[in-house]
């Protein structure tokens, strides 16, 4: 385990001389210095290092920092390299985000040294590494400490490891001094990096399995990124930004009436989000395979934090001899915080063309989930899982629920394992395939996907005939429609819901009276 870096003096017994028996050490606990000195006045010369999600994601947040003021960078993407780094000085029996994540930060540092030349000395004092850091039912909790101990196997004794708590949400208290100022402006402007990224991917996931010209959406995706970071960067308008963005995406060709396996990925927080090595690139591969995905925005994570703020303090205004005055106070800034944070995504989806998104209600997706999971209970996505399952199956929203998680995640791997055996019992009108992920698994995982797929894939083309045979029309029919500036022919235009398959919903709209 961790060695002390900073042991301790034994402590005589009493009645010892210099001749008597050795001493007797009293036990002490380890405790862990714990760098995390950043001030105000380090700001300047500390470049801030940080990653996990999306490179969109990390890109943005890498500008909206620069745009207050930090010196931020962004870490690629976690591969398999980052997999055998983090084992190397890893502890045994961590979950697959610690040994990504910090082999992914052990390899940026080593790189500084070893082939840029910087000195060890000047890394530690020039650099320092922001992570989320959490109180909960799994391994989450020590993430920190194992970079700790890494960064020192490594020979990085020293390093600072800056943290937020992952369940603070929009409260937080400053992290590390007084250096990374936690104010308002650095959470709206870190929303709006995150939020914008969001609305950028939810479109990509969209309309790349359906682009005629293979490339074109990532490539437009692309243009998007660097004109929202811009933006970002330069402090003005994001709203803007995406209005720009929008006419780039807008150019897009696209075909609706092709039609796709619905793929609705949940699970583990990092699982679901990483689009490298440490899910296989789970999304691109369900593309690969036929499928259009749909993917949990991170700001969706977000408002669970504000849910929790809000059921917790209604829970405790409901006892004996508690101030209500304080508790009302901070009910009302949770309830202001979830109204801001709805309204900036709302505004952002429809600013770049983003049609019928919009964040999952929270208190309804608590309102399903506590007959099967006690939302009381947190770690991981807590009851969301079962709530999401629940609401896709019901809904018709998706043909097959993928939840993705890391080898041997608890929270998570106690709902999929567990609790949703008797939720996909109950409800079945969708398919449900947990699958976990441990970085060297990929073809065992491919091939249980590949077999739940073929399945979908057939309700979606049963969904489409369907359509067709409803609306009266032929494929070839449909297809002349489009053709003639009908919306369903740019990228923008997403047909309404009725059934899981968008191909059908497209066919349903063009054959819809007036």
């Amino acid at each position: 385990m961790i060695r002390d870096a900073h042991p301790r003096r034994a402590v005589d017994s009493p009645g010892q001389g210099p001749d008597a028996a050795p001493l007797e050490r009293r036990p002490e606990h380890w405790y862990d210095a714990h760098p995390q000195r950043f001030t105000s006045a380090d700001r300047e010369a500390t470049t801030i290092l940080f990653g996990g999600a999306t490179t969109l994601h990390d890109r943005l947040i890498e500008s909206g920092l620069k745009g207050l003021g930090y010196r931020a960078r962004a870490l690629p993407c976690p591969d398999a390299e980052s997999l055998r780094v983090g084992k190397e000085f890893g502890n045994r029996g961590q979950c697959n985000p610690t040994y990504f994540t910090v082999g992914n930060l052990l390899r940026y540092l080593i790189a500084l040294r070893d082939e840029d030349g910087l000195s060890t000395e000047r890394i530690v004092r020039d650099y320092a590494f922001v992570t989320a850091g959490a109180c909960g039912p799994c391994r989450f909790g020590m993430y920190v400490t194992e970079y700790r101990k890494a960064l020192r196997d490594a020979g990085f004794e020293g390093f600072r490891v800056l943290t937020f708590q992952n369940s603070g949400s929009l409260w937080q208290r400053s992290s590390g001094g007084t250096g990374l100022a936690l104010t308002p402006r650095f959470f709206v402007t870190l929303l709006k990096a995150i939020v914008a990224a969001d609305v950028l991917v939810a479109f990509g996931y969209r309309t790349r399995p359906y682009e005629r010209v293979a490339g074109s959406t990532d490539a437009a995706l692309s243009q998007c990124r660097d004109i929202v970071a811009s933006a970002l960067a330069a402090g003005k308008s994001v709203v803007r930004a995406l209005h720009w963005s929008r006419r780039v995406l807008q150019d897009i060709e696209v075909d609706r009436l092709r039609p796709k396996a619905k793929v609705s990925v949940i699970g583990e927080f990092w699982a679901m989000t990483t689009e490298g090595e440490g899910n296989y690139r789970l999304q691109r591969f369900l593309e690969s395979e036929g499928a259009e995905c749909e993917v949990q925005p991170i700001a969706a994570f977000v408002l669970y934090g504000v849910w929790q703020i809000e059921h917790d303090t209604r829970e405790r205004m409901r006892l004996q001899g508690t101030t209500g005055g304080a508790l009302r106070r901070r009910l009302a800034a949770a309830a202001a915080g979830r109204w801001a944070l709805e309204t900036m995504f709302s505004v952002f989806a429809r600013a770049v063309g983003l049609e019928g998104f919009h964040l999952p209600n929270m208190a309804e997706l608590a309102r399903v989930s506590r007959p099967h999971y006690a939302i009381e209970l947190r770690g991981g996505e807590g009851h969301m899982e079962v709530g999401k399952f629940i609401q896709t199956s019901e809904g018709n929203k998706a043909h097959l629920v993928l939840s993705v998680k890391p080898f041997g995640c608890m929270p998570s791997s106690g709902v999929s394992d567990g609790v949703q055996a008797l939720v996909t019992a109950r409800h079945t009108n969708t398919d449900f395939l947990p699958i976990e992920t441990s970085g060297d698994g990929a073809v065992n995982v491919y091939s249980r996907v590949q077999m739940a797929l073929f399945r979908a894939r057939q309700r979606a083309c049963r969904e489409f005939e369907q359509a067709l045979s409803a609306s009266g029309l032929t494929h070839e029919e449909a297809a002349s429609s489009i053709a003639v500036r009908n919306p369903l022919a740019h990228a923008r235009h997403y047909p309404r819901h009725v059934v899981a398959t968008t191909a059908a919903n497209a066919v349903l709209e063009l054959g819809a009276p007036g």
